[in-house]
């Protein structure tokens, strides 16, 4: 298996955004099983676990990253207007 970088944290900002080619999501899986209980992780995104499958493509590599990300995780959730939104120039 291969190492990663020795960051001891990484963070994965606005997941899902763009749809993976399954080369992408097959390293993806990679670099979420390589920090898997070894480092931390951190992910936004305001994209329903359900519904990733529609930005990886892969059932089994989804359940598989998800479970990952999960285990021993702490999900929080932001339901208030974006700070981007809110402070927009024009409304």
């Amino acid at each position: 298996m291969k190492k990663i970088a020795a960051a001891d944290l990484i963070i994965l900002d606005e997941w899902g955004y763009l749809p993976l080619h399954q080369d992408g999501a097959r390293l993806l899986f990679e670099v979420v099983s390589l920090c898997y209980e070894r480092k931390s992780v951190i992910i936004t995104t305001n994209i329903e676990f359900s519904h990733w499958k529609n930005f990886l493509f892969d059932d089994k590599l989804t359940v598989a990253i998800i479970d990952r990300l999960i285990h021993h995780s702490h999900l929080l959730f932001y339901d208030r207007e974006s700070y981007r939104k809110q402070h927009a120039l024009i409304k």
